[in-house]
């Protein structure tokens, strides 16, 4: 009680171990979080390379490309959080660069969104036009999408690692540092989650009124109204989190220490729900990890039949 106490008050607060503390549930939760959305992720990716119809089509490689990020992003969470709870006195630039992966997979999640609201958005109100012109484009975008992310990072990990209070950043730290904490990151991520937050707003209200003119979203299509709907309670629990750990930052004290593992709950719940709520609440999915279950039950029960016999 002494230690808390202490702790609470202003003059007397050791982050350290607040930040190990917390390190440790979180590792814990992004472990859970990276075995179920792995798994998700690859049972839709095999459904989807197993068609050759879906895999041409640029909803499905977004969703997939999407998916991987999430994979990857709960993974590298589970290492750099890892590192930071059992005091691996990892080199300070290790630390960096798997904080910095981590980070450019996270906006490549709210990226991927963005460009799967734009790519609804052309197929439901120019759906004419749209098809020829997106199927052109679709790995030109990704893969500016990610140079824009990559360049971004890099500039402001060049910006932060040669300022002089960082210090050397090949000496070991027992608690791994993060990089792009300072002010001109926080600002930057800020401007980039809004600009993101906005197309996917602009698409998802574009959309809605399309629908509404043609009469997608009358009372009897309740599936339609219900779809748009969940998508944006997804994103706010994607963006509000993110929105306060960038203008919080990291202080001191049990108050900080509990907000902040409820925004990660929070943010990490939306993480494990996106490839259901963006993978197999598709329709086509659905059917099709239907007949997928059954050929793999079949299979496997092929394969049972063969070996008593």
């Amino acid at each position: 009680n002494n230690h808390m106490i202490m702790n609470l008050s202003s003059e007397h607060c050791n982050i350290s171990d607040w930040l190990r503390l917390e390190a440790t549930v979180k590792a814990s939760v992004y472990t859970v979080a990276f075995f179920f959305a792995t798994s998700v992720t690859a049972i839709i990716i095999t459904i989807v390379s197993q068609n050759s119809k879906l895999k041409k089509e640029a909803r499905y490689i977004l969703l997939c490309h999407h998916l991987l990020c999430i994979s990857s992003y709960c993974g590298l969470g589970v290492v750099f959080q890892g590192m930071r709870a059992l005091l691996a006195n990892s080199p300070v630039l290790m630390c960096w660069v798997v904080f910095g992966v981590q980070l450019s997979v996270g906006e490549g999640i709210l990226f991927t969104l963005a460009l799967m609201a734009v790519n609804t958005y052309l197929a439901i109100c120019w759906p004419l036009k749209s098809l020829a012109f997106v199927d052109s484009v679709k790995y030109r975008v990704l893969t500016g999408s990610w140079i824009i992310i990559i360049f971004k990072n890099v500039c402001l990990f060049l910006i932060e690692g040669t300022s002089p209070t960082q210090g050397a950043i090949l000496k070991s730290e027992p608690l791994c540092p993060v990089i792009l904490n300072g002010s001109v990151a926080r600002a930057i991520g800020m401007v980039f989650l809004f600009l993101l937050l906005s197309v996917i707003l602009v698409s998802y209200s574009l959309i809605y009124q399309e629908g509404k003119r043609a009469g997608h979203f009358n009372r009897s299509n309740i599936k339609a109204r219900k779809t748009v709907l969940i998508h944006l309670v997804q994103m706010g629990l994607h963006v509000i989190p993110t929105l306060i750990f960038i203008g919080l930052g990291k202080m001191c004290g049990l108050f900080f220490f509990v907000l902040n593992l409820v925004l990660f709950g929070v943010f990490a719940f939306a993480q494990c729900l996106n490839p259901l709520i963006y993978g197999l609440w598709n329709k086509e999915l659905q059917s099709r990890l239907y007949h997928w279950m059954c050929c793999q039950l079949w299979c496997g029960h092929m394969m049972t039949n063969r070996e008593t016999v």
